[in-house]
């Protein structure tokens, strides 16, 4: 343990996805907040994918902002899809952390496309990143909390929660998120992990296909559909990092299976 002030003083925190976007909102937050830190990103592209994703140099970076606030940070380049390699990363920054309080699996990606124009490869990438590999983020995770509890936070979206279109693999992958965190949240309770899911809305992370735009335009019907109730077009990472960090802290000792909308009112709709 470290003797850093915060709401999160003290504990240390598994995140994926940690290169950029929200999952490096969410290590610094939790930095400034006294935590210390496991980061994994896969740091390479995906060709199932219209847009990069990180870089080892980015996921360098985040590490680095995170020690700009006193947080002790161990950075692994790890494809979450891959168990047993996640599970040994986690296992590393375990031992050289001392310990681990909570998991913030929040590594994700996104494809575009009608039913009829959507790949069964895409589709297998996206499971497997967003669900498979959400599920490998707390199995690594579990073994370390069993002895004394902890937190257990699925980043989700407001589509695990409506039905929204053109990102069919994308909206059922994040169902499933729903229903492994509810799950997870009844068989953990007895050892007193606490297993929530976050929803944003949408968030500027550079997951963002160049091609939604033109699907749109040939289906102004749905347009509706991706609409905030809030006059806001997308919220700030930190909006859902303020979130994860409510989840990890003790102030949500008692807060387990909640489905946590930091959606501007988009699911309303």
């Amino acid at each position: 343990m470290n003797e850093r002030n915060g709401r999160v003083a003290g504990k240390r925190v598994v995140v994926t996805g940690a290169a950029r976007g929200m999952g490096r909102s969410h290590a610094v937050r939790l930095a400034e907040e006294g935590a210390d830190l496991i980061l994994v990103d896969i740091c390479r592209s995906l060709p199932e994918l219209e847009y990069p994703l990180a870089t080892a140099e980015e996921l360098d970076e985040t590490g680095r902002l995170a020690e700009t606030h006193g947080a002790r940070v161990v950075t692994h380049v790890v494809d979450v899809r891959d168990g047993a390699a996640l599970a040994a990363a986690v296992d590393d920054g375990v031992a050289q952390l001392g310990g681990l309080d909570a998991a913030v699996a929040n590594a994700g990606v996104l494809t575009v496309g009608t039913w009829d124009t959507t790949t069964s490869e895409q589709w297998r990438a996206v499971v497997d990143v967003n669900l498979i590999g959400t599920w490998n983020t707390c199995a690594a995770a579990i073994p370390h909390l069993l002895e004394h509890g902890g937190s257990l936070v699925n980043i989700s979206s407001a589509a695990g929660v409506k039905g929204t279109p053109l990102h069919t693999p994308y909206t059922a992958s994040k169902h499933g998120v729903v229903g492994m965190t509810r799950a997870l949240a009844n068989e953990l309770a007895a050892k007193s992990i606490r297993v929530n899911t976050v929803h944003p809305t949408g968030v500027e992370t550079g997951m963002r296909p160049d091609s939604l735009r033109g699907v749109l335009e040939s289906r102004p019907d749905l347009v509706p559909l991706f609409l905030n109730a809030l006059p806001v077009v997308m919220a700030d990472a930190v909006d859902i990092s303020n979130a994860v960090l409510f989840l990890i802290s003790d102030e949500s000792r008692y807060v387990t299976g909640l489905e946590f909308k930091v959606d501007a009112g988009v699911t309303l709709r």
